[in-house]
């Protein structure tokens, strides 16, 4: 183990190997780190290592009051070693930052299983505590942070949303920098420090978010100060950038607009200062470059300061175990040592390893973390832990919404009425814009609190409206021939579903609103990212403290039926069934019609909180169908009876056949049936149902939406013949003779969890 004591020696007396590609932007330059500061900041370092690693293997004697024992060691041992001393490290030092600045962070780790790490630093600094008291601040409350890590009912080994402090979901590899990125657009005095692992660097939605610097605007934005933390390898082997050189690695950040920092060094007397001082220079050009923005403008190619960090991975752990190298290599990723309860040796290991940082300096009598340490950190809401950036609700305003009436259709009759569906939407944000372009709270430089996300997709969306009101942003060189582009655009397009999504989370977890649009079958590149928010956010409604957030909004724009242009390489309702079976507190899916449903249905996913809302329609010419008051009565209940386009008139019996049509194109394809129907057997009654809310299709007791098994049969009858054309992929019913396609909101009749009304073994999709 790398020893971690205290001593006397002056920062100036170890200041470590700094390697960089000019003198402008490679050297590590700031005021002197006082002895006795970095003593404490030290002591800090080595309580978080300590609890650290007390959460990975400790199930009692927590303290290390007694000789370590296998009683003392958990059953099974998991969690991610190797990455937590630098997260640490870096926690250490942006708290003196903090104190010394009393300046706004927040702090997203790519690394994300270095969990045990975050949790550590921020039970030091005492939010962990206060959100949850049972985890009290004495040995009682140390045996709890330790015995619920990564256990059943206890808390995950990756840092997730029960830890304070966080945005970023640690199983989300490669999305740090993004998430990084959403939360400082309109924060403008915000810093993010966001460590990248050279691991997800390898990512591709990673390797994409090094371009922030093209997107962000030192006027009315924050900052983001990524911190690449290269310790050379991944879970089995090395990493592309950790085993790059210094000018490599500095010509790939160069090249994408940043100005790299290197720090490097296993010293962590010298490491700790050279790190302390790139933060200060980094800080330093941040606001230089930001008052320089406020003052004149911003400036085209704005190099923004960035950190290389080179440490051992699982610095200060076991070197060598068996006659293996652990410490600096991919051996140190997890666990270093597996074998505690059953080999006496590694037993040993553990203890000295533990006991190298001192528990008992770092804990009093009670068991409580010593003050001299607690006080390190920063206090109330500047606290890593407790920033309100990361609980975005507490920030979160409601936008401001102009009346929907005023972009409304208006309707005579239904279907003499063509209009392109979306284009009422972008006229609608056009004026979300303007009414919340103003500065609000603590950001008075800050451009507004709404932002469209697209991948170059905003006019062909039809939803161009609000180009009149701001601009594509744009931080490089533009030349005459750009259309719609500046510095103060408000309209980010970027051709990365990953980014544009990514970005869109980042700024609602920090308290702001927006819509992400794209084509529906793009929209599976960053499907996983939609899984993962809907998981962050199901999990955040069981958390009192973690206030709600303004609902991920994704405009799923479909030609999914027209073979006339880009055809099949453009069909793909699939991010539907990714949705379907998730949290039904959290997804919605919608298909509205037409234009007037498409707006009632935008203004509640507006004002809704902590939901996934999926807005299926194509943005081509459509019938138009629905006044602006029948639209909202629809969306209310999800589906309705079309009865002037059926033919069962006043009739008290049931009709021969129900025609169900779900998305624009299915309802259009319903309605010509319902025609032929009309003209060549007008003696069978036609019911024609349209749905708008697809989860209104399941029963009460399964979705909030659902309907009741009344309902259900008001609708659709309870035994007449219903054909469904619904815009997405049918499921095989396999637990009955029919194996047939088998709609949402039925089962097979053997099912007993449905009534038998659910059930229609001749019910069909259309199919493409």
């Amino acid at each position: 183990m790398t020893d971690v004591r205290s001593t006397t020696t002056g920062a100036s007396e170890a200041t470590g190997k700094t390697t960089g590609v000019s003198e402008a932007t490679g050297k590590v330059t700031g005021a002197a780190y006082a002895a006795h500061e970095l003593d404490a900041d030290l002591r800090w370092w080595a309580a978080a290592n300590y609890l650290t690693v007390a959460q990975i293997y400790l199930q009692d004697n927590v303290l290390l009051r007694e000789p370590l024992t296998a009683e003392h060691i958990k059953p099974r041992l998991l969690g991610h070693w190797g990455t937590s001393p630098g997260l640490s490290a870096i926690y250490s030092v942006l708290n003196r930052v903090i104190r010394e600045t009393d300046s706004r962070w927040l702090y997203v780790t790519g690394p994300g299983h270095g969990g045990p790490a975050l949790v550590a630093n921020v039970y030091l600094e005492g939010t962990y505590t206060e959100i949850y008291p049972h985890v009290s601040r004495d040995a009682r409350g140390v045996a709890k942070l330790c015995r619920q890590f990564s256990t059943p009912g206890g808390i995950p080994s990756h840092v997730s949303v029960q830890t304070p402090g966080s945005i970023h979901e640690g199983g989300e590899l490669g999305y740090a920098l993004v998430h990084a990125a959403g939360a400082a657009f309109d924060h403008p005095e915000l810093v993010v420090a966001c460590v990248v692992g050279d691991g997800e660097a390898e990512t591709g939605p990673l390797s994409a978010s090094w371009k922030i610097p093209a997107f962000l605007n030192a006027a009315r934005d924050g900052a983001v100060l990524p911190i690449l933390h290269l310790n050379g390898a991944k879970i089995a082997g090395p990493t592309v950038l950790g085993r790059s050189t210094d000018t490599e690695v500095a010509d790939y950040l160069g090249g994408q607009g940043w100005a790299p920092i290197f720090v490097e060094g296993d010293d962590p007397r010298a490491v700790f200062a050279d790190l302390k001082s790139a933060i200060d220079q980094s800080y330093n050009r941040i606001r230089d470059l930001q008052t320089a923005a406020r003052d004149t403008g911003p400036t085209v190619n704005t190099r923004w300061p960035a950190i290389v960090l080179r440490t051992p991975k699982g610095w200060t752990g076991p070197h060598e175990v068996d006659g293996q190298l652990i410490e600096g290599t991919h051996w140190a990723h997890q666990v270093p040592l597996s074998g505690v309860r059953e080999n006496p040796d590694h037993l040993r290991i553990l203890e000295e390893w533990l006991r190298s940082y001192r528990p008992d300096e770092i804990f009093d009598d009670a068991g409580a973390v010593v003050a001299g340490i607690t006080a390190l950190a920063p206090e109330g809401d500047r606290r890593l832990g407790a920033t309100p950036y990361a609980n975005g609700g507490r920030l979160l305003t409601p936008l401001k919404l102009p009346p929907i009436a005023r972009y409304a259709l208006d309707i005579d009759n239904p279907g003499a009425t063509v209009h392109e569906t979306t284009r009422v939407l972008g006229e609608y944000m056009r004026d979300i814009y303007t009414d919340n372009s103003a500065p609000a709270g603590e950001d008075a430089h800050g451009g507004g609190s709404f932002r469209l996300f697209s991948p170059d997709e905003t006019s062909s969306n039809r939803l161009g409206a609000v180009f009149e009101v701001t601009d594509r942003c744009w931080q490089l060189p533009t030349t005459e021939f750009d259309d719609n582009l500046s510095q103060s655009g408000r309209v980010m397009e970027v051709l990365s579903e990953h980014l544009c999504q990514g970005w869109l989370e980042g700024y609602l977890l920090s308290g702001r609103h927006g819509l992400f649009a794209t084509y529906e079958a793009f929209a599976m590149v960053s499907a996983s990212m939609v899984i993962q928010h809907t998981k962050w956010l199901q999990h955040a409604t069981t958390l009192d403290w973690r206030e709600p957030v303004a609902s991920l909004n994704i405009l799923l724009t479909s030609t999914c039926w027209r073979n006339d242009h880009n055809g099949f390489s453009h069909q793909g309702p699939g991010l539907i069934d990714c949705v379907l079976p998730l949290a039904p507190d959290v997804v919605r899916i919608w298909l509205p019609p037409d234009s007037n449903s498409l707006l009632s249905i935008a203004e509640h996913c507006f004002r809704s909180r902590n939901h996934v809302n999926l807005l299926v329609v194509d943005k081509q010419p459509h019938l138009q169908y629905l006044t602006l008051a029948e639209a909202n009565d629809q969306a209310a209940a999800g589906a309705s009876i079309w009865a002037w386009a059926g033919t069962e008139g006043d009739s008290v019996d049931d009709p021969d056949v129900v025609l169900v049509g779900a998305g624009d194109v299915p309802t259009q394809e319903i309605l010509a049936a319902a025609q032929i129907l009309r003209e060549w057997v007008p003696y069978l009654r036609v019911r024609v149902v349209n749905v708008m809310d697809l989860m209104a299709l399941l029963p009460q007791a399964d979705h909030p939406h659902g309907m009741t098994d009344d309902d259900f049969a008001d609708l659709f009858t309870e035994t007449g013949h219903v054909i469904f054309a619904f815009h997405g992929y049918p499921e095989r019913c396999t637990s009955c003779c029919t194996g047939g396609p088998t709609p949402i909101g039925s089962t097979c009749g053997d099912s007993p969890s449905r009534a038998p009304p659910r059930h229609r073994s001749t019910w069909w999709y259309s199919t493409r």
